[in-house]
């Protein structure tokens, strides 16, 4: 009997999540800048979401960075570092750093 190609809930929250649509492969970019953009752009065009853009963006990264854990180079996980101060410039508030 072969097995089912099974993805993790992680993977299938984060691609189908019900607060947003997040367009493909928003976080593989290199950019902290683009990537802040489209988590930015996702919260406010939706319409599900149950808390503020701001909240639902950040929520969104901090759930990735925490899912991929250890499997995330020591680079990849500075960029998404930096993609949370992006994302408080974006809405318009103080960076942590």
């Amino acid at each position: 009997m072969p097995k089912k190609n099974k993805k993790k809930w992680s993977q299938d929250v984060t691609e189908h999540s019900d607060a947003m649509h997040l367009k493909d492969g928003v976080f593989k970019s290199r950019s902290p800048k683009k990537i802040a953009g489209s988590l930015q752009h996702s919260a406010e065009e939706s319409h599900r979401r149950k808390s503020s853009p701001f909240q639902s963006a950040m929520s969104m990264l901090n759930f990735y960075i925490n899912r991929a854990g250890g499997q995330l180079s020591k680079s990849r996980r500075v960029t998404l570092e930096k993609t949370k101060d992006e994302l408080r410039k974006d809405f318009g508030r103080e960076p942590k750093h």
